[in-house]
């Protein structure tokens, strides 16, 4: 399975960006992944590019401030659905400044919040991977979720 993180917007702190790269490549241990950004821009040209971004025969999670809320055992539960499904891309949307569009949203099988407070794109992608990789170490038993 091919984990995909799409983002509007360019993450361009350094810290971020490595913080991000490092679970990126825990994650790399479980399944592919897959990092796409994209510039923001009026809200047509942003669904289009989120469309093309998403491949065939993938699970789409929109990251949305309203979505469901999980514990992070929910995420792994959720990354276990797919793979039991052979899922062949679990793709993670996250919006720009002004959220995902909301038809891209609304097509998407899963809304998911990360927390109630709205973060900014590049935390929110940080989180994200962060928990992500948790999840799949909740799956295979691993200690780095206590």
């Amino acid at each position: 399975m091919e984990v995909r993180v799409v983002a509007v917007g360019r993450m361009r702190e350094r810290g971020l960006r490595e913080a991000v790269a490092d679970y990126a490549g825990r994650i790399g241990h479980f399944a592919k992944y897959k990092e796409l950004e994209l510039d923001d821009g009026p809200i047509a040209e942003v669904s289009a590019k989120l469309r093309k971004a998403i491949p065939e025969r993938a699970r789409v999670v929109a990251m949305e401030v309203e979505g469901e809320t999980r514990t992070s055992a929910g995420l792994a539960r959720l990354i276990d659905r797919a793979e039991q499904d052979a899922v062949a891309s679990l793709v993670f949307l996250i919006g720009g400044s002004y959220g995902l569009p909301p038809e891209v949203s609304r097509e998407a099988h899963h809304r998911l919040s990360l927390s109630a407070m709205t973060l900014p794109h590049r935390l929110a992608r940080l989180v994200l991977v962060e928990q992500v990789y948790r999840g799949f170490t909740i799956l295979r038993g691993l200690p780095y979720d206590h």
